[in-house]
């Protein structure tokens, strides 16, 4: 994507979105954010684009509201949603208006403007448990098992059906556990990783829901941001679903040995929660294929960053 085009991030003002709209930016691309600011929060926004003209603390639930934001927009990045698993299992009703309906809401407003590209970002727990052994392939068979996932597949799917349909170019994605700077670290949208590092900061033992043997492949954000570039400039991937993620698994009491030891001093385990897959692994062939994509950062080296401020390798 050449410098200069007209962009909208919805969520720009999220963990990812942030991020991408610095990238944006830095690219001297025109941005806009579309935000309500429910779980984005204002710190996380660039300088440059907290005005009239470029933040909009809108609602995607409200299509009369964002659709003329959309006009000359060559390309969208949809990233707004109401995310995590156990949020969804408490208020699936929420979880499904921002979700299913708000990314409906995207998808018209960009079809009606015209256009170039829009970049739509899901979630890899739409996978579920499988039946054979990950890594899970973009061919694999959906399996949700819970809300959240399940709206993300709603979602995925008005998207290629839009595609189909109306000839809107799209993308999509399915994410696998990001992390990194400005990830939430409490509260129920808290990730693992986030966790683990807040607790590690107060001196409180490391929390660990279940046995810690479930599996996770984590992906760093600016990955991420570079596969929602590469996204943007790509023709070949239009149409498609695409797996982000590491292509490397670790399990839950791995990623707190990084972090305490492997002895796992101090660790307390947690019930079980309900709804939550066993196991993630990326396979990545084909974000290297129609991208020319790979991830730069491992979790260990960037865990190693965080703790002892050394400067994380690439991969």
């Amino acid at each position: 994507m050449m410098s200069g085009k007209r962009v909208i991030v919805t969520g720009g003002a999220g963990f990812i979105g942030s991020h991408l709209v610095d990238e944006l930016l830095f690219f001297k691309h025109e941005v806009i954010v579309i935000d309500n600011l429910s779980l984005g929060k204002r710190e996380n926004i660039h300088p440059r684009i907290f005005d009239e003209r470029t933040f909009f603390r809108y609602d995607i639930r409200n299509l009369q509201q964002i659709r003329p934001l959309f006009d000359g927009v060559d390309c969208v990045f949809h990233l707004a949603a109401h995310p995590r698993i156990q949020p969804s299992i408490i208020d699936p009703i929420t979880s499904f208006e921002n979700n299913v309906t708000g990314t409906l809401n995207v998808l018209m407003a960009a079809k009606e403007a015209g256009v170039k590209k829009l970049v739509f970002s899901g979630s890899s727990s739409v996978y579920g448990d499988q039946e054979f052994s990950p890594p899970y392939g973009e061919d694999r068979i959906p399996s949700p098992k819970n809300p959240y996932a399940q709206f993300k597949l709603d979602s995925e799917r008005h998207c290629l059906m839009f595609n189909k349909l109306y000839n809107l170019p799209v993308v999509c994605f399915r994410y696998f556990n990001v992390y990194g700077e400005r990830q939430s670290t409490g509260g129920a949208y808290a990730t693992v990783v986030g966790i683990f590092l807040r607790q590690l900061e107060r001196g409180e033992p490391l929390t660990i829901v279940g046995d810690g043997e479930q599996s996770r492949d984590f992906t760093y954000v600016q990955d991420v941001v570079r596969a929602n570039i590469a996204a943007a400039n790509s023709s070949s991937a239009v149409g498609e679903v695409i797996n982000i993620g590491s292509g490397e698994d670790f399990s839950i009491n791995e990623v707190a040995g990084m972090i305490v030891g492997k002895e796992l001093k101090g660790v307390q385990y947690l019930p079980v929660r309900p709804g939550e897959a066993r196991e993630t692994l990326a396979n990545i062939s084909k974000a290297k294929q129609l991208l020319g994509w790979q991830p730069w950062v491992r979790l260990s080296d960037w865990l190693k960053y965080q703790i002892n401020k050394e400067q994380p390798s690439a991969v």
